[in-house]
């Protein structure tokens, strides 16, 4: 009850805005005379510590929502609230500073430096946060400890696997402490095993409250999530919670560790 009354405002505090919230969400792309509308109107909120999976086939604007989302694109129209801010209007350095301190994006391609270590790859997000130089090292540190990485901090990419490496991408992701945890299939380039340990992390953290999206067009790997959103002809064709998601098993042997690092925080 009290969780409830802190959400709808009723205990005189102010209510906890959704994390995503559009509202008539367009965008036009043009050819020429020629307009492509890749999003029709959508409406979505995603509330803190849901896991959802966005699905729909090539085509069906699922992507293009996942990079408005991310603030990489601007709406032709509509509203879109981040944290409750009003992302949709703002400029192109304003959305940097959203994309940096809000937003950790993990892609299919792993966009890791080659010539850094892993830890130098975590910590990147940190350089222009003012944090000294030891704190970004250790916020870094942890961020590889909870992807069961810590003994892999000084290898760099072309030393660790596909698996490790997304890892690495996912902890460079989360070192910024964000809000909403944006992957768009993270485990496209992995094999079956290596895939679910990826999900069995992402299962992991939104367990410790962490409100992710997930883009795929494999209707297995959205099974993991608590709710699935189908895209088709840029609209949202069926929105369902998914009661009994698939349980992802760690299998890297370091299940222990990120059971021990579940209650620190970035």
């Amino acid at each position: 009850m009290q969780h409830d009354l802190q959400s709808n405002g009723l205990n005189g505090k102010r209510p906890i805005p959704p994390v995503i919230r559009v509202e008539q969400l367009t965008k036009n792309y043009y050819m020429g005379r020629t307009v492509v509308a890749a999003l029709r109107g959508v409406n979505l909120q995603v509330q803190r510590g849901e896991f959802v999976a966005l699905m729909g086939p090539s085509g069906s604007g699922k992507s293009t929502f996942m990079n408005l989302l991310g603030c990489l694109d601007r709406p032709t129209s509509g509203v879109y609230l981040l944290d409750g801010l009003p992302v949709s209007k703002m400029n192109a350095n304003q959305l940097a500073d959203i994309r940096n301190q809000k937003i950790g994006f993990v892609f299919q391609s792993f966009n890791l430096l080659s010539w850094m270590t892993a830890l130098d790859n975590v910590e990147l997000p940190l350089v222009y946060s003012g944090l000294s130089r030891a704190e970004r090292q250790r916020k870094a540190q942890l961020a590889l400890s909870i992807v069961g990485l810590k003994s892999r901090a000084h290898h760099r990419p072309v030393e660790l696997s596909g698996g490790q490496q997304q890892r690495v991408a996912i902890a460079r992701a989360l070192v910024t402490s964000p809000s909403l945890f944006l992957a768009d299939e993270p485990t496209g380039n992995l094999d079956s095993q290596t895939s679910m340990q990826i999900i069995a992390i992402l299962q992991e953290l939104n367990a410790r409250g962490l409100t992710v999206v997930l883009v795929t067009h494999e209707p297995d790997i959205a099974a993991y999530a608590k709710r699935q959103v189908k895209f088709r002809d840029g609209r949202v064709l069926e929105d369902m919670p998914n009661p009994l998601p698939i349980v992802a098993r760690l299998n890297f042997g370091h299940s222990a560790q990120l059971s021990e690092e579940k209650q620190v925080t970035l």
